[in-house]
């Protein structure tokens, strides 16, 4: 996958981080850090042109680069969509209602980040639209910390893990992997898949 898919912006629904936002969203902890452009870079591994890029609306991130900006920033993933949320603790609980997730959409996957107000929990689940129908729109593999449990809800999905044979997968199929494994999803079929997905997150540091 690529490291950013730039697309047009979404309108900024309920719920809904179009670029700007989230720009605005990263300015937003960047400052409050006192951390220049350079230091971000240098904390989350990014290269300095792609996260003022990002803080200035021009480039969408993809899932594995959300992890790397978050862990350089010292904060949950679900930050970088909302200032709003609590640190899950025993006994949490969230629910996630139809059309409340926070949505973020790139030019091959759309993204649902569920239960997105609890924060450093151990999973981030999402649900997902996988738009890519080929492995050649995609420039390179994600690969991130942690592990990865996938089941297709609708339509068909092939898992491309880097050095194996392509995974197919039909409706109700599942598949669970190292995600430091680079890996990518393309909808096999003429629609797109539709999927649920939950990565293991290793939370906000200090």
């Amino acid at each position: 996958m690529s490291v950013a898919e730039p697309a047009n912006p979404p309108p900024n629904d309920n719920g809904t981080v179009d670029r700007a936002s989230l720009g605005e969203r990263l300015r937003q902890i960047r400052k409050e850090n006192g951390w220049t452009l350079v230091e971000v870079a240098k904390r989350s591994g990014l290269a300095t042109s792609t996260v003022s890029k990002v803080e200035r609306g021009l480039m969408r991130l993809t899932y594995d680069r959300f992890m790397q900006l978050a862990d350089g920033l010292g904060v949950d993933i679900s930050e970088l969509f909302t200032p709003e949320g609590e640190t899950f603790t025993p006994q949490s609980f969230a629910v996630t209602r139809v059309g409340e997730a926070r949505h973020h959409e790139t030019d091959l996957y759309v993204y649902d980040m569920l239960g997105a107000e609890l924060l450093n929990k151990q999973m981030v689940p999402m649900f997902g639209i996988i738009r890519a129908h080929d492995v050649r729109d995609f420039s390179e593999y994600v690969k991130h910390q942690g592990e990865e449990f996938l089941m297709v809800l609708e339509g068909e999905l092939e898992v491309h893990i880097e050095g194996r044979e392509p995974v197919h997968l039909g409706v109700h199929d599942s598949i669970y992997f190292d995600s430091s494994m680079g890996h990518l999803y393309v909808s096999a079929g003429e629609k797109d898949s539709k999927i649920v997905v939950v990565c293991t997150s290793s939370g906000g540091k200090d």
